[in-house]
Order: structure tokens, then sequence, then C-alpha cells
């Protein structure tokens, strides 16, 4: 169960500040969670976007790549941080 606040629907609420942190969320939410919350962020002018996946096994990472590879808006992304 989620610490994040939830709405009268029951989803949860997220901060659209542009760090993404999937931590929190099942990786069954993130294929549309990660349009989604990008489409939210260009809405409100933030451009630049952190997703943060975790390092794991990488099963996260590339569902995560993968979906920001098919989105014609997305201009690039890496694969950061520190190590």
């Amino acid at each position: 169960m989620s610490d994040r606040p939830m709405n009268s629907s029951g989803a949860v609420e997220y901060p659209i500040d542009g760090t993404l942190d999937l931590h929190i969320f099942r990786p069954e939410d993130v294929k549309d969670l990660v349009p989604d919350y990008l489409d939210e962020c260009r809405s409100r002018g933030i451009l630049n976007v952190q997703i943060i996946h975790g390092k794991g096994t990488g099963v996260l990472r590339r569902i995560v790549h993968s979906i920001l590879a098919g989105l014609p808006e997305v201009v690039e992304f890496s694969c950061g941080g520190s190590s």
C-alpha cells in the first residue's frame, strides 16, 4: 500500500515536479504512468524530467527506455546517476 495521499476516486496523488520515482509503483502500472506523467509535465512547462527506476535486474529500466524510445515528444534520454 502506498503512503501517498489518495483523491476521492481512489487514485494516488503524485506531485508533478519533474522527478518521477517509480519505486512506489507496480511495474504493470509503468506503461501508462510514464507517458501520462510526461504529458502532465509538458503541460506545466517542465521539459526536463528525471525518471528513477532503480538498478535491480534491469527489467524496469528496459521497460522505461522502451516507452521513452516510442514517444515522439521525447527528444533524448540517458541512463545517468552515480555509481
